[in-house]
């Protein structure tokens, strides 16, 4: 069995983004020269998420105005966690809601989606360096 690691390193310019990977993912894939098996792409920092679903702008303006009415950003004062020191209570919430990875199976040596399936790096806390995790198994 074959095994690929590679990290996809980020940084925004705003506190939240969704960033399409898909295309990032499926480089990986075709270097790791895995033809049946399975990918795993998960964010390795607490307030960023890895998932999966259209690349349509309106839907991914509707995920960010629904986990700001879930858990907004303001007022600060509302999360404890942000005693602390921090002012990020919110997207730790925000990653929780939206997931820390995704796996997908690998038929072919090409990502096995659905109709139009896309991955998404999605950042709650931005500003600085972060980074998605890219394990890919199989043969």
């Amino acid at each position: 069995m074959k095994s690929y690691r590679e990290e996809l390193w980020f940084q925004t310019d705003t506190r939240r983004a969704y960033l399409n990977i898909t295309t990032q993912v499926e480089a990986a894939v075709r270097k790791s020269g895995v033809r049946e098996g399975l990918c795993l792409v998960n964010a390795m920092h607490i307030t960023a998420s890895v998932y999966i679903n259209d690349d349509e702008p309106g839907l991914l303006q509707d995920y960010d105005d629904f986990l700001e009415r879930l858990a907004p950003h303001a007022p600060t004062s509302h999360y404890r966690h942000n005693r602390t020191g921090e002012d990020n209570g919110d997207a730790h919430i925000k990653r929780q809601l939206m997931g820390r990875e995704v796996v997908v199976a690998i038929t072919e040596g090409k990502l096995d989606f659905g109709p139009w399936e896309q991955i998404f790096y999605a950042e709650f806390d931005g500003r600085r360096r972060k980074r998605a995790l890219i394990k890919i198994i199989g043969e």
